[in-house]
């Protein structure tokens, strides 16, 4: 073998693990975004319904057939009646903070919430990153949205850049 092909496949297999070690990271919102969606598709909150977090209970997902174009981000549905409630009412139940994790946002980062760990409170939804976030919100949410008040609006601007 020749020393020069010996070095193109050392770089080669080396390239290949950083590709590999890259795809196995946690997918993270792009920070330029004010609402969190999906950098490829466009999708807000993983194509989950927000309608049905109030609705059902829980976190569902909402599909292709029932989609609304709404603050620069494509939303998704489980039905009509959920689409036609959202446009009616985004601010209720679109995800405060576009989604980002409050109790990250207290900390002064903004970190994409996944929909799964979620908590409605005071008639809002929020979604957190990790479910330790989630609980710690839960035991004290005024604590956390006192924070979040103070540190949001320099947050939102940097996005918004």
């Amino acid at each position: 073998m020749r020393p020069g092909t010996a070095l193109i496949g050392r770089l080669v297999c080396l390239l290949a693990c950083i590709w590999l070690g890259l795809t196995w990271l946690p997918a993270q919102a792009a920070t330029t975004e004010r609402i969190v969606v999906n950098r490829f598709s466009g999708v807000a909150i993983e194509g989950f319904d927000p309608v049905a977090y109030f609705v059902d209970g829980g976190a569902e997902q909402g599909t292709a057939q029932f989609e609304a174009n709404l603050w620069g981000a494509v939303w998704r549905f489980r039905n009509d009646g959920n689409r036609a409630e959202f446009l009616s009412h985004p601010e209720i139940y679109g995800p405060q903070f576009g989604g980002y994790d409050p109790v990250d946002i207290a900390r002064g980062v903004t970190i994409a919430g996944n929909p799964r760990f979620f908590v409605i409170a005071a008639q809002r939804l929020y979604l957190f990153s990790r479910e330790d976030n989630r609980d710690a919100f839960t035991a004290d949410p005024e604590r956390f949205l006192y924070e979040v008040g103070k540190r949001w609006p320099a947050l939102q601007d940097k996005l918004s850049q």
